[in-house]
């Protein structure tokens, strides 16, 4: 089944960790912190019995229960947790590839398809220039009212950026919008990158 996976290495690392907690039967709860965000950061904590919430779903491993936050699971889908040995003694590592995907579809409110797409598409570009656009509103006629931000700010370019590539990618991928607009004041120039 998709979903987390732990490697034999974690799995051992963390049984040893938990024999020697002072109660017994004590297990791990795994969860994200703003999931679907840019922001996602994935976290295991220790999860005395009863700790556990009520929608969390019981993971059984051989030698300990994980506990799985309901809201976090589904950007958990590819997670691998490993335990990985070096010269410093070891490390475990949570890779979760879609922590920070949001979960859109076709059927997904207007904002949130936007905001994955400038999540996904439009802001991973912008970045190279220290820059980021998101989401004000989205106005009568199919207008996204965009916000600029970081290097975009004050930058000589933006007008391009916006019309080129913004506009054309939001506008060929989400068929309700006719257009973007920013709503940024240019005029502040100090971190621009042009």
């Amino acid at each position: 089944m998709a979903g987390i996976h732990f490697t034999e290495g974690a799995e051992k690392y963390l049984a040893d960790l938990l024999s020697k907690q002072d109660s017994s039967g004590v297990g791990i709860r795994v969860f994200i912190t703003q999931p679907g965000t840019p922001y996602a950061e994935t976290c295991i904590a220790y999860c005395k019995p009863g700790e556990e919430k009520p929608e969390d779903r019981l993971m059984p491993l051989d030698s300990f229960n994980v506990w799985i936050d309901s809201v976090s699971e589904p950007f958990l889908d590819d997670a691998v947790v490993d335990y990985a040995t070096d010269r410093m003694g070891g490390q475990l590592t949570i890779k979760a590839p879609n922590a920070k995907v949001p979960m859109v579809n076709d059927d997904s409110p207007l904002n949130e398809r936007i905001n994955y797409l400038l999540q996904t598409e439009i802001n991973p570009g912008l970045a190279s220039h220290g820059g980021e656009v998101k989401l004000v509103d989205v106005v009568e006629g199919g207008v996204a009212i965009l916000q600029f931000g970081g290097g975009c700010q004050g930058c000589g370019m933006v007008d391009v950026t916006l019309k080129e590539g913004i506009e054309k990618t939001l506008v060929a991928r989400i068929p309700e919008l006719t257009a973007v607009r920013d709503v940024t004041d240019h005029t502040v120039t100090e971190n621009a990158y042009y």
